[in-house]
């Protein structure tokens, strides 16, 4: 027995309906999918691209940047140079103690004929005329002799005795006579002169 022709063309229209619901639905999801893929891929993934964490080190770039020069400054004039060695090389350093350093030798003074003291000559030794022949030195290298004569004492040496601000004159007058020794006056001597006593180690 077969099925009127109404009742075929309604399950036909049937499996359209279906058919066509099933495409929708598959287009939304294909449309809604797409959408949600495109929005998701405007966003910055945070897996993706982690923040750098901080370290405790100093920073490369503050180390990477050259720092300025200084400028020279004036106190590098008074600085040596370097060229040279600076100290002499221990191999060449000598034991020997250095050689002892002399002072400049001054020049005796030499006072004027008219401004020297008066001098006396005294012989105090057993060679007789020792005073008077002293005495004529003297007298030739420019001195005023006052007076000659024997003393009587103990004398340690031939000496020239010099009053109070005649110094110099005693050394010169001692240079004179070749006498090595010189000595403030003594009590009983004058004090306006210089006062010369002859021993025996006297050579002159």
């Amino acid at each position: 027995m077969s099925r009127p022709k109404d009742d075929r063309g309604q399950v036909l229209s049937s499996l359209v309906a279906v058919v066509a619901v099933v495409a929708i639905v598959a287009g939304l999801l294909v449309l809604f999918g797409t959408r949600g893929n495109d929005s998701t891929a405007d966003e910055p993934s945070g897996a993706s691209t982690p923040a750098p964490k901080p370290t405790g080190g100093p920073s490369t770039v503050g180390a990477s940047v050259p720092r300025p020069t200084p400028t020279p400054t004036t106190e590098t004039e008074t600085e040596q140079p370097t060229s040279g060695p600076t100290s002499a090389p221990t191999s060449e350093a000598s034991t020997e103690p250095p050689p002892a350093t002399q002072p400049p030798a001054t020049e005796p003074t030499t006072i004027p004929a008219d401004r020297r003291p008066a001098a006396e000559i005294y012989n105090n030794t057993a060679r007789k005329g020792l005073a008077d022949s002293v005495a004529g030195r003297a007298r030739q290298a420019g001195w005023t002799v006052a007076g000659a004569d024997n003393w009587r004492g103990k004398v340690a040496a031939s000496t020239v005795y010099y009053p109070p601000g005649m110094l110099d004159a005693a050394n010169q007058l001692a240079r004179d006579l070749g006498i090595g020794r010189t000595k403030g006056a003594l009590d009983n001597m004058k004090k306006d002169r210089l006062t010369v006593i002859l021993t025996s180690d006297y050579t002159g």
